[in-house]
């Protein structure tokens, strides 16, 4: 049996993500005490189609829970569990047997494009943007809850008599862990759905009407902290209270203590995620980025601006699993130390449609400047030059939208271990990049607020003083090289959009 390595209240954060599901238990200095990690299968059923099983990801996480938490004295410290997980994936369940209608269908998931560009030719983008701050795209949650009703046999009648359930991640978790008891979710993943009203926090009746959609299948929305039930006693071996529950990417904002307006933190882990806190300001983008709840505590809200791109680290994966290139994921940064410069060689990786700046989820992957002399090592290299091209692209419609220039920026998520792309990130950025100690700021951020909660902090100046630096990469490149290097991505993108695109 394992020992509980640490005196105090324990935070359970649980951390469930597109590649993996975790647990984490913390102590209140953001220590880890334990932790459980188990890979997630992914299915491609079709082109542009992306599933999970839900039942594997509800097996998983519960796995990951119970074995950080075997430890009597762990489970009789544990205070507060928080919940993060990956956005916009969306299950469907029917809530008398609790089993899903269908495969969760994954963010990255494409197959309502042209039911999102349908409703884009009929007028609805403007409205649409206006109330939940995002775009029609088959990233959010709303298209593919309108396509299982549509495709899954009885599934539109089994919720127009109001039997399915539907919620995200972190609702599906929340179901099963309490029992059936509480189906809620948080402003923050509610704000992922095409269906929140952003200006009021609350879900949005001409969103539901465009999508057909019933409001009986929709979670209760409440702030990221609150009192979201507690486990069921024989799920966990005791009744532990859940105090907050946040999309991964708001909770690495807040677990990067990005509480002042302006503040910038970036996620590289299957995708790579931008967000810029804009306090209480909805700032409304005119350059294809989201404007997004950040955190929603005691009532008020607060907003970010954010950039997504939907491959990072899949890239590496894809290069790994899909061309045999290396065996381990951490062989790419010795290859790509290999060699001085990339030699011309560009990799957009658009596996699955671009992100922002851009949203043309249509288009697909290329490697350009490929020559006789090519090899592994250079697409290697390319892959991760690609996290900080797509970057730069992000930080440029940020300061065009805000006005505010980047002069430093957080960063964490599993790419982060490779110094490679943290180096590599400064000298594009032509910018500072810090590393923190806890470079798990997604499950951290999810874990605070749990403390938040039951009283373990009394605010979130006294959280953002766990926030420490580990390594700060500073710029190495000239300004001017910086440039040329960018301006040969910007080509590249080009030639698989088949326009010009601006400086």
């Amino acid at each position: 049996m394992k020992r509980c390595n640490s005196k105090g209240p324990l935070l359970l954060a649980i951390d469930q993500g597109t590649s993996s599901s975790r647990a984490i238990l913390f102590d209140g200095n953001a220590q880890t005490v334990a932790q459980h990690q188990v890979p997630l299968d992914v299915s491609f059923p079709q082109n542009g189609w992306v599933e999970q099983d839900a039942e594997q990801i509800w097996r998983d996480t519960l796995k990951c829970c119970q074995n950080v938490l075997t430890d009597p004295v762990c489970l009789a410290s544990t205070v507060s569990i928080g919940i993060t997980n990956q956005r916009e994936t969306t299950v469907v369940w029917n809530k008398i047997s609790g089993q899903p209608i269908h495969n969760a269908i994954v963010w990255q998931d494409r197959r309502t494009t042209d039911y999102c560009q349908h409703l884009q030719a009929l007028g609805h983008e403007d409205n649409v943007s206006e109330r939940t701050g995002l775009r029609l795209d088959p990233y959010f949650s709303a298209s593919k809850i309108a396509w299982l009703l549509a495709h899954v046999e009885g599934a539109r009648q089994q919720a127009e008599a109001g039997e399915l359930l539907f919620g995200t991640i972190d609702s599906f978790l929340l179901w099963r862990l309490t029992d059936g008891k509480v189906h809620a979710t948080d402003r923050s993943n509610a704000s992922r759905t095409l269906l929140l009203n952003i200006h009021r926090g609350e879900w949005d009746d001409e969103m539901l009407a465009l999508f057909d959609i019933p409001r009986s299948m929709l979670p209760h929305v409440r702030d990221n902290v609150a009192d979201f039930g507690e486990t069921a006693a024989h799920i966990l071996g005791r009744s532990i209270p859940i105090k907050a529950m946040i999309g991964d990417q708001q909770a690495a904002l807040v677990g990067q203590a990005c509480f002042s307006e302006g503040m910038v933190k970036s996620t590289y882990g299957t995708g790579c995620f931008m967000l810029m806190n804009t306090g209480d300001n909805i700032v409304r983008s005119n350059n294809r980025l989201l404007t997004t709840i950040a955190y929603s505590i005691n009532g008020e809200c607060r907003y970010a601006l954010e950039g997504s791109i939907f491959v990072a680290g899949a890239a590496i994966q894809w290069l790994r699993d899909g061309l045999a290139l290396f065996e381990q994921t951490d062989d790419s940064e010795a290859m790509a130390q290999q060699l001085s410069s990339n030699q011309g060689v560009y990799f957009v990786p658009a596996l699955t449609g671009l992100g922002a700046p851009y949203w043309r989820p249509e288009v697909r992957g290329a490697i350009v400047g490929l020559a006789r002399d090519t090899g592994s090592a250079h697409i290697a290299r390319a892959a991760l030059e690609a996290q900080a091209y797509q970057t730069r692209d992000l930080i440029a419609a940020m300061a065009s939208d805000t006005g505010l220039p980047l002069s430093l920026m957080r960063v964490d998520g599993g790419l982060v271990a490779n110094q490679f792309v943290c180096q590599f990130l400064a000298d594009i950025l032509q910018t500072p990049i810090d590393v923190p100690i806890v470079t798990e700021a997604t499950a951290w951020g999810a874990a605070s607020l749990a403390g938040l909660g039951v009283g373990l902090f009394s605010d979130l100046d006294e959280m953002a003083q766990q926030w420490q630096m580990q390594h700060r990469y500073s710029v190495q490149m000239a300004n001017k090289e910086a440039n040329t290097l960018y301006a040969g991505w910007q080509q590249a993108v080009q030639s698989i959009l088949g326009e010009k695109i601006d400086a």
